[in-house]
């Protein structure tokens, strides 16, 4: 037991203090997000929309997202992303305090794309930033804590946000995604200085001027393209499980809360070592994105058996072993394929995929539900797995011959 414990703690060794910051903004941030896991339930239960309605709701919550990663790596290029994440977690905050006050239709999707635009520019800056304040060797842990940090609160969230919702209703979850917003950031700004970018000398990185470059690597757009895949299986856990898991079995928000927290709780206990054991095997990231893929893929195939509760554990145990070998790896991955200097266009669009891969997971997830039902929907989204993994080897066998 001892052995173990010991293993735990080396994992989490050498990472740096401004990583350890980030860490705990990222953990108050998220645990103030309550909202969002519940938000395809307050569309349809609390202001009664359609499910048809919602997924084109959630829709433009996914365009906001691309919006804002696409903006936001384009501006870390040019003013850095420190000041991004200032601008984006404060207006954030701001943004979730008022969408409370929002009801109509075209309102909600007009107020949903501008907050998620100005809130995802964050994401493509928090990468750029494990760069700048990480030690060498070690990125990839450093991510795996971020996403600790992340999941747990996440899990701390939604458990809370589905006792607070039965007891006092939605609107208190507004308020404290907006003020934990603003929270974090001022920590932020307080514990943690701006890592300015050494200038580089233009004479001997002639290449580094092509600003279309992330544009031209096809590798890479293979490996944007399995990171679509990932999201569109992984998103439908947000939009149309909670709403599975209240037909089918009958579960309440806060039990479904709970059933997300088993999700928190492995990847609290479980990543941090995990990815420290993977490191020391050498493991290519790419035959790692191979394993996630097909694991995702498997998750959501269980469920089209759907006479047990049960099913509903293996299928969050399956997809958050996916989750932590493939996210923590499809970001090594990514930030090491960028080229100095333009680290902001290239992690941009690895947030991208994940943003695009929500406007269509939203649409296509809650239209397949109202049409055909639940049953196809996982049995589609399992094929999106699977085209993952073809997608992943074909990058696996690029990169063995140094393309």
């Amino acid at each position: 037991m001892k052995k173990v414990y010991t293993h735990y703690v080396d994992s989490f060794s050498g990472l740096s203090k401004e990583i350890w910051f980030l860490a705990l903004i990222s953990l108050i941030n998220r645990a103030g997000t309550m909202v969002i896991p519940f938000l395809s339930l307050y569309l349809t239960k609390e202001l009664n929309f359609s499910e048809s309605d919602t997924g084109t709701i959630l829709a433009f919550f996914g365009i906001g997202s691309l919006l804002g990663s696409f903006l936001g790596g384009k501006l870390i290029d040019t003013i850095g992303f420190y000041k991004i994440m200032i601008f984006s977690l404060f207006f954030t905050g701001i943004g979730f305090i008022g969408l409370q006050y929002v009801h109509s239709f075209w309102g909600l999707c007009f107020a949903i794309l501008g907050i998620m635009t100005i809130a995802d520019m964050f994401r493509p800056a928090i990468f750029v930033s494990l760069k700048a304040y990480s030690k060498p060797g070690n990125q990839t842990r450093s991510l795996a804590l971020i996403r600790l940090a992340i999941n747990l609160g996440m899990g701390i969230g939604p458990t809370l946000a589905g006792w607070i919702i039965v007891k006092r209703g939605y609107d208190m979850l507004f308020w404290i995604d907006g003020v934990t917003c603003i929270i974090a950031i001022i920590i932020f700004y307080c514990l943690v200085k701006e890592q300015k970018r050494p200038k580089t000398d233009i004479s001997t990185t002639s290449d580094i001027l092509d600003k279309n470059a992330v544009y031209k690597d096809k590798s890479y757009w293979i490996f944007i393209a399995i990171c679509f895949f990932m999201g569109m299986s992984f998103f439908q856990l947000m939009i149309t499980m909670p709403i599975y898991q209240n037909v089918q079995f009958g579960l309440t928000e806060f039990e479904t809360g709970w059933i997300m927290f088993i999700n928190v709780a492995i990847i609290v206990v479980f990543e941090m070592p995990l990815v420290n054991r993977l490191e020391q095997f050498k493991i290519s990231n790419t035959k790692l994105i191979i394993y996630a893929s097909a694991l995702f893929a498997l998750s959501f195939y269980v469920l089209i058996y759907n006479f047990w509760i049960g099913i509903l554990i293996v299928n969050i145990i399956i997809i958050t072993l996916g989750e932590m070998i493939g996210f923590p790896y499809t970001n090594s991955y990514a930030i090491n394929r960028a080229k100095e200097g333009l680290e902001g266009s290239y992690m941009a669009m690895y947030a991208m995929a994940f943003s695009l891969a929500h406007i269509c997971s939203s649409k296509t997830g809650l239209e397949i539900v109202e049409y055909f039902g639940h049953q196809v929907n996982w049995a589609v989204t399992g094929t999106y797995g699977v085209f993952g993994v073809l997608l992943s080897i074909w990058l696996h066998k690029r990169t063995q011959k140094g393309l």
